[in-house]
């Protein structure tokens, strides 16, 4: 019911055209109890979601104008997976607080890149869950499959790696003084119409920026979903 209610209440600040059509995804993911040290098992649970998504997309959508997506954490994993074995071409990609390895786009999922028109990266340094969680993650399944790169960083805490695939648009970091956590992409405490929706287009400033909405209450929320809507456009 949680995520049912952060992704509802995040449709009410996204600005899309009146012919497009919101559709949230809820996928078994992270465990309450192990909460990052769960990562191992959970790329295999993310596969398994994508390797359903795809081709249903495929049957359900052929007739779509274009098809985006956008995702938060693990499901990054999941778009990714499902991305790679579509058929229909890609229009927009999102990956926001990605808990995946931040060369995913040139290394594992390299394919999946060239097959979308072009992609966006939203990440914040002051991410504390993917700065301890997902390395420890990575840290236990680089025990569990020693071909595992448990070294690397997460996309989502220090952005893309250096060499970055020609369809990802800049910038991607967050002001580091927001201190933008790992939950304040999508958890929206109160009602929609107490969080403010920004102006469009709202793109990434740099740091010393002041905060969206003076800081009001789901300022946070309004600016990804802000930051969505002029990416996807």
């Amino acid at each position: 019911s949680n995520g049912i209610n952060c992704l509802s209440n995040w449709e009410g600040l996204l600005q899309f055209p009146p012919s497009s059509t919101f559709v949230g995804l809820l996928w078994p993911g992270d465990s309450i109890w192990l909460h990052g040290l769960d990562y191992p098992e959970e790329p295999k649970v993310a596969d398994e979601a994508g390797a359903l998504l795809g081709p249903y997309i495929d049957k359900n959508f052929a007739g779509a104008a274009s098809v985006s997506f956008a995702s938060h954490s693990l499901g990054a994993r999941v778009v990714l997976s499902t991305i790679a074995l579509m058929n229909l071409p890609v229009r927009r990609l999102i990956l926001m607080a990605g808990a995946v390895d931040d060369d995913c786009l040139t290394n594992e999922f390299q394919e999946v890149t060239a097959k979308v028109e072009q992609i966006s990266v939203l990440s914040s340094i002051k991410d504390e869950v993917l700065s301890f969680c997902f390395p420890a993650g990575n840290f236990v399944a680089g025990f569990l499959d020693v071909g595992h790169p448990w070294w690397r960083a997460a996309v989502g805490h220090c952005g893309p790696e250096s060499q970055w695939p020609a369809n990802l648009r800049a910038p991607f970091a967050i002001p580091e003084d927001w201190n933008y956590q790992h939950g304040d992409y999508l958890h929206i405490d109160g009602p929609p119409p107490d969080v403010p929706v920004l102006p469009i287009p709202t793109d990434i400033p740099g740091d010393g920026s002041p905060y969206p909405a003076g800081k009001a209450q789901g300022w946070s929320e309004a600016f990804s979903a802000a930051f969505a809507s002029t990416r996807f456009r």
